[in-house]
């Protein structure tokens, strides 16, 4: 794991590779508790059953705002920013979603710093975030995304 503590420290990191987290099982329970948090329960997440008869995937898929929602779980087990009165989310940018996620399956998250700008005092990181799929040549998605470090 990377330890942060400045504005400086993170500059010393643009364009490279920070870190690759921890595998996590996407599990039914998962998929279920996101779609009662989200309202959103379209069978092809929450119906396996009717998934293995009628999706094209044979099994119960992720939500992609699921996979989207583990970044800060998988940033946590890559880098640790110190020295910080707050961290906020900020925008995501060229998003792609390149294969979908199945119930079962392993994901984790390949981190690059792509830049770091100083906003009159914060710091405002663009990371690229590749989520991989174990055993799967194609990404669950692709993504710049950017937070906001106030240093203090």
């Amino acid at each position: 794991m990377i330890i942060i503590k400045s504005h400086q420290e993170f500059e010393s990191y643009i364009g490279k590779e920070l870190g690759v987290s921890n595998w996590h099982v996407i599990t039914q329970e998962q998929i279920n508790k996101f779609a009662d948090a989200t309202l959103d329960h379209q069978w092809i997440h929450t119906d396996p059953e009717r998934a293995k008869r009628e999706s094209p995937f044979k099994a119960t898929i992720a939500h992609g705002y699921l996979v989207l929602s583990l970044i800060p779980f998988f940033w946590k087990q890559i880098v640790d920013v110190q020295n910080i009165k707050m961290e906020v989310n900020y925008g995501i940018e060229q998003l792609k979603f390149g294969q979908a996620v199945l119930v079962g399956n392993e994901v984790r998250c390949r981190v690059s710093l792509t830049s770091i700008v100083n906003l009159r005092g914060i710091s405002k990181a663009t990371k690229h975030i590749q989520l991989e799929i174990n055993g799967q040549p194609k990404h669950a998605f692709t993504a710049d995304v950017l937070f906001l470090y106030h240093f203090v």
